[in-house]
């Protein structure tokens, strides 16, 4: 009996130790990636300071020059210096992602937490109504809301949120349905609690990580969104230094100078990577999916 008892500590260590392991290893995940996440901002805050030259400024003389000592990323085909930019782009692209986030977040949460609060005839309307928005194919549905409004980058922000916000709602419902019958939320109630103090005090920061962890992943996605409206020309217009649609205005150049579209590209895919293993890490950390 002592053996085994013994045994069965040797064991319960071994497995605490694997935890405290992989505890401490997404604590260094998450502050690399939450560095490399808070640079990407800094820079985008930064732009007007640190562009090497005006980013609408056109020399036609100086069009499609390759990468060199003057211009790092070249220049594109009204001799406008890339670097700058992708530098201009990051700070367009960053705040329309962060604002369509901001947006489809508290819209849904609230929607979500109503829903499932309050349930009845309430909840069946809320719930319809998402039912609604993801009947339709997403990108098809939000290419036809922002062809109505004309395009631009305003017209491409809102036609996302109309086709995402049913996401966070269902997630906000779900949350809130686990919960809201627990024991201390009785109590809450039965102490004198007004409602708006229990979803404030005691609802909303149990579903606060859920809802994060799944913001931060959707930065990524937004910006490969918007950038995906930019790209057909329903999104940003120009002369604007958004990403997707420099690339767009680049294509017809792949040939003879890829690197137009390879520097916006490339920002696209270094931010979304970015955003998306901090999400990931956040997601291991809370234990949350």
């Amino acid at each position: 009996m002592k053996i085994k008892k013994r045994t069965e500590n040797v064991n319960n260590n071994r497995q605490r130790l694997i935890f405290r392991g992989k505890i401490n290893k997404s604590n260094t995940s998450l502050i690399i990636w939450l560095i490399f996440a808070l640079l990407i901002v800094l820079i985008a805050v930064l732009a007007d300071v640190i562009v090497p030259y005006d980013p609408y400024e056109q020399d036609l003389s100086a069009a499609l020059m390759p990468p060199d000592s003057h211009h790092l990323l070249g220049t594109d085909q009204y001799g406008r210096d890339m670097l700058s930019r992708v530098i201009k782009g990051a700070g367009i692209s960053l705040s329309s992602s962060f604002a369509l986030v901001v947006i489809i977040t508290l819209t849904g949460c609230i929607a979500g937490i109503i829903s499932g609060y309050y349930g009845g005839i309430i909840d069946s309307i809320i719930m319809r109504l998402s039912d609604i928005f993801l009947a339709f194919p997403g990108l098809v549905f939000a290419i036809a809301v922002a062809s109505v409004m004309s395009g631009g980058l305003v017209s491409a922000v809102i036609a996302l949120a109309l086709i995402s916000w049913p996401k966070y709602a269902r997630i906000a419902r779900a949350e809130v349905l686990a919960i809201k019958n627990e024991p201390y939320i009785q109590v809450a109630r039965m102490s004198g609690l007004n409602t708006i103090r229990i979803l404030i005090k005691h609802i909303i920061p149990n579903i606060a990580d859920m809802i994060i962890v799944t913001a931060v992943l959707d930065i990524g996605n937004m910006m490969m969104e918007i950038a995906g409206l930019s790209f057909l020309g329903l999104g940003a217009e120009p002369p604007l230094a958004e990403w997707g649609l420099m690339v767009s205005q680049g294509r017809s150049f792949m040939q003879t100078a890829p690197w137009v579209v390879i520097a916006p590209g490339l920002a696209i895919f270094i931010t979304v990577l970015v955003f998306n293993m901090l999400g990931d890490t956040l997601s291991d950390i809370t234990g949350r999916q």
